[in-house]
């Protein structure tokens, strides 16, 4: 029988204390197997990789660079406090616990089967750093980080069983959820108990209390009747009990939800900063897989995403297609590519990855919910890039041509007209015709900034009034712009989001030679959609690739703009430096207004650019009330993604709960007299959710271009008045 701890003895604890000689050997064979199970699984889940299809671009360049930032990103775990400040900390407590935890088990493994054997080897002498100060360093550090490992893991058990957080549950929950957790709990406390029983054993050593957690446990079995003799019975139990635990976690990981701990990392180090904002393009061949064919179809890094995705349901919460009720969950959509991939592996069927049918594994249906908005990229902790894998989606279906006959006729019009309306480019500048002034033609005079109207302001009668207000703004602030008139086409932008690739780079390619041939050097666009792919999208594309392809009749060489040469603006962000020198005349007290302002995707998540549109709504002297959802957390309009074009059966638009939230959840509720936005697309839905959601006698949408318009003249400023000095407000157009 093994005796107390005697006084006089080293400040240490004993090391395989009650295991013997035989379960040593035992321990260090399991131990041994456990890695190797563990190396062997990591190895095949990395090797499947292998398998997907190149990414698009290097992903691992820089990897020193790209380690040490994702290293801070995912030590930090700033993305988990990202609208959840409790799931924050729950997740910090966990994950430096867990790894607290696990330095520990290594130091201590270095002194048994390292240093103590060095020092044999090398002095005669068999000797231990584990003893005195460092020991007792080690146990506090210890028994505070393994109770915030503990108190993480409570606080998710109470979420999970009690609260049930609606978004930790769904089709693809399993009881490897449940696994998982309870595994984590057992370890933690498991190891809590082991220590309370040495202490129990060794008949509490004084200086064991800075260990408070096992000093407290041990308390705690000696009330309930755990004496010494009991407790030296029980140590070996609980000793291999908890060893055994630890071993069959550990080569668990690469075989379920644990491997996110791995997978997670390496996706996070290889995400793409500019991801959603730019998409992959596509080879010049008219063979290529650029869809979903099969799920070797997808990248590799598309196949890491899966893996890395952690059920936690952020995306799903944030997305407003699954909030309208569409048939939408973006974590879903990852986990069931993931859980096919794996089907596939074990020798199961194949069958559609997506279809407009019950038996594939993504329905059309939900691709065709997607806004293209970025709230669940925004929102995920670990960079999965949900909008890549769903561009891929859409453009089977569109390669299928499965998709809706009214986002088909917008195809033809773009095809045949240049524009999604339809209609003739020689009436691309008639919004014009109704201003006092001439828009100067681009194409015939130099001119400062290149504007970009779109094909909304151009073709839409509201947005019509928004660009005869921008207009005004430019000739007020007596800077040099013109048009394109009718050499300017539609962007793109949407009708790649939803999978018309090739028709995207035709676009692209028609635009970026009327850029080259007017040779601009600003760019200034009204649409969000516009400013996005100009700057992130358009520099990406390897026209001479295409050259060779005779429906692309175009001469580009190489790449337009890679290296910013043309400066590529949103209309908010060159009239702010108007404002901010005085070219408009503002005082900065004309208007009385109570508005909120909604924040655009493509200009917001997409570009961090919130404070430019506040700074003009500030300027008009309006009071600007902000809605709860603003920002990176701004809720979409649901035009995006070809929203615009689509029908859907929904609960209630996202337009309509934007202006509900608009007249309810600011601070001035009923008082917010004006709904600002800085997008065509969003003027366009928030027109007609005010209408089907009965808001009409509410509240008024107005573009922020209007307002700055009538703040100019009730300050007196002409704004484009007409020669007898009458002056004309939006609404009069």
């Amino acid at each position: 029988m093994a005796l107390p701890l005697q006084a006089g003895e080293p400040i240490t604890r004993p090391t395989m204390w009650r295991i013997g000689h035989v379960g040593e050997v035992v321990f260090y064979y399991l131990a041994a197997v456990t890695i190797a199970v563990f190396v062997w699984g990591v190895y095949q889940r990395f090797n499947r990789y292998t398998d997907g299809s190149e990414d698009w671009f290097d992903r691992v360049d820089d990897l020193g660079s790209r380690i040490v930032s994702a290293t801070k990103i995912v030590g930090s775990n700033e993305k988990q406090y990202n609208r959840d400040l409790v799931g924050g900390l729950m997740h910090s407590f966990i994950m430096w616990g867990f790894l607290t935890l696990l330095i520990g088990t290594t130091i201590l493994a270095i002194d048994m089967d390292f240093f103590r054997n060095l020092t044999q080897f090398f002095l005669g002498e068999r000797m231990s750093f584990f003893v005195g100060d460092f020991y007792l360093s080690y146990s506090l550090v210890m028994d505070f980080m393994g109770l915030l490992f503990v108190v993480g893991i409570g606080i998710a058990m109470y979420r999970r069983y009690v609260v049930r957080k609606e978004r930790l549950f769904g089709p693809n929950a399993s009881p490897e959820d449940d696994l998982f957790i309870w595994s984590l709990f057992l370890l933690g406390v498991g190891g809590f108990v082991q220590e309370g029983i040495r202490i129990v054993a060794q008949d509490f050593p004084s200086f064991e209390t800075v260990s408070f957690v096992g000093w407290f446990v041990a308390d705690t079995l000696t009330t309930v009747g755990v004496d010494q003799q009991a407790a030296l019975f029980l140590y070996p139990i609980s000793w291999w009990s908890h060893a055994l635990l630890a071993f069959v976690f550990i080569a668990a990981i690469p075989y379920a939800k644990p491997f996110h701990m791995i997978s997670s990392f390496a996706n996070v180090v290889t995400r793409d900063e500019k991801a959603g904002k730019r998409l992959p393009g596509i080879p010049a061949d008219l063979d290529a897989d650029t869809g979903a064919e099969s799920i070797e179809s997808f990248s590799w890094k598309e196949m890491l995403d899966q893996d890395a995705c952690t059920k936690c349901g952020r995306c799903t919460s944030v997305c407003p297609a699954n909030a309208s009720g569409r048939n939408l969950s973006p974590r879903d959509v990852i986990l069931d590519l993931k859980n096919y991939r794996e089907h596939v592996d074990n020798g199961g069927d194949e069958k559609e990855i997506i279809a407009d049918s019950d038996d594939a594994v993504i329905q059309a249906e939900t691709m065709e919910s997607c806004m293209a908005c970025m709230a669940c990229m925004d929102a995920c902790p670990v960079e999965i890039e949900h909008l890549k894998t769903f561009t891929r989606l859409n453009r089977q279906l569109t390669d299928e041509g499965e998709i809706q006959p009214s986002l088909q006729d917008v195809f033809q019009n773009v095809m045949q007209k240049g524009n999604t309306f339809g209609d003739s480019q020689r009436n691309r500048g008639d919004w014009a015709d109704e201003l006092e002034f001439d828009v100067a033609d681009a194409r015939e005079e130099d001119v400062e900034y290149l504007w970009y109207v779109g094909d909304y302001p151009s073709y839409d009668d509201r947005n019509k009034k928004v660009a005869r207000s921008l207009a005004r703004l430019f000739e007020e602030a007596d800077v040099e712009f013109g048009i394109l008139y009718e050499d300017e086409v539609y962007d793109g932008n949407d009708i790649r989001r939803v999978g018309e690739e090739f028709l995207f780079v035709e676009q692209a390619a028609t635009m970026v030679e009327n850029f080259q041939d007017v040779d601009a050097d600003k760019i200034v666009c009204t649409d969000p959609h516009s400013y996005n792919t100009f700057k992130n999208e358009y520099p990406e594309v390897d026209f001479e690739e295409f050259a060779d392809d005779p429906m692309m009749d175009f001469d580009i060489e190489g790449f337009w703009n890679a290296h910013g040469d043309t400066e590529v603006y949103h209309w908010t962000q060159a009239v702010e430096d108007m404002v901010d020198r005085g070219a408009l005349g503002l005082r900065g007290d004309e208007l009385d207004y109570t508005v909120t302002y909604h924040d655009p995707c493509h200009l917001g998540r997409f570009n961090d650019e919130y404070e430019a549109p506040r700074e003009l709504i500030r300027a008009t002297g309006c009071t600007l009330d902000e809605m709860p959802r603003n920002r990176d957390n701004s809720y979409c309009c649901g035009g995006g993604g070809g929203g615009l074009w689509l029908e859907h059966e929904e609960d209630e638009k996202a337009s309509e709960e934007r202006i509900r939230e608009a007249l309810e959840d600011t601070d001035a509720g009923a008082g917010v007299e004006k709904f600002v936005v800085a997008c065509p697309m969003c003027m366009t839905m928030y027109e007609d959710g005010r209408k089907t959601g009965g808001y009409e006698d509410d509240i008024e949408i107005v573009d922020v271009a209007e307002l700055l318009v009538e703040a100019i003249e009730e300050g007196g400023v002409s704004a484009g008045a007409t020669e007898t000095g009458d002056t004309a407000t939006p609404a009069d157009d």
